[in-house]
């Protein structure tokens, strides 16, 4: 296999501690939002409140070296066990050109949500998955994770804007660790 012309920087001792962590604590995380399942109050909740599909535009900017940003497009989708809180799936693609060679970058993500239930609703998240880089003949794939949060606004019965979305994907391609920034916008329906 011929090595990509793109030269990445060595992996620090910190980032590698960082990842060690991060993929420790991720059991713990579950544990935690499992408890805040069962210990919020059961209101009444509709079946169209359930379920949340979004889709739209999706800018992210790699902090590798050198530096690079793509454009792509996002798909999620969540589930709501309460009505302020749930569990969501999330796929995107990201393409762009560095150093000369085409990339394209796809993070399959997932992880619990809250929100607060309101026209305008504020959102939070965190997240696990996976990132895979691909470009200039050379691939690589690694746990990623993260954090986000964003704001919905409500447009007419079952249809929201999604103004922004806000996230930080933590990636660990080709022996380089970097927390990359995510930014979109979109439709989010609701079933």
């Amino acid at each position: 296999m011929e090595a990509s012309p793109v030269k990445f920087q060595e992996l620090t001792e910190n980032s590698e501690e960082d990842f060690v962590l991060v993929r420790r604590s991720i059991p713990v995380l579950a544990v935690i939002m499992l408890a805040f399942v069962f210990a919020a109050p059961a209101g009444a909740q509709s079946i169209t409140d359930k379920i949340e599909v979004f889709g739209g535009y999706s800018f992210m900017h790699y902090k590798t070296s050198p530096t690079f940003n793509t454009n792509g497009w996002e798909l999620s989708g969540e589930y709501k066990v309460r009505s302020w809180l749930g569990g969501f799936a999330d796929v995107d693609g990201h393409y762009g050109t560095v150093q000369g060679v085409h990339s394209t970058v796809h993070d399959y993500l997932f992880g619990p949500q809250v929100s607060f239930p309101a026209p305008v609703s504020p959102f939070a998240r965190v997240f696990v998955g996976d990132g895979t880089f691909n470009g200039g003949g050379v691939s690589d794939s690694s746990l990623a994770y993260g954090l986000g949060f964003g704001i919905d606004a409500h447009v007419v019965p079952q249809v929201s804007w999604r103004i922004v979305q806000f996230d930080v994907v933590h990636t660990h391609l080709f022996n380089q660790s970097e927390s990359n920034t995510r930014v979109g916008t979109g439709i989010v329906i609701h079933f």
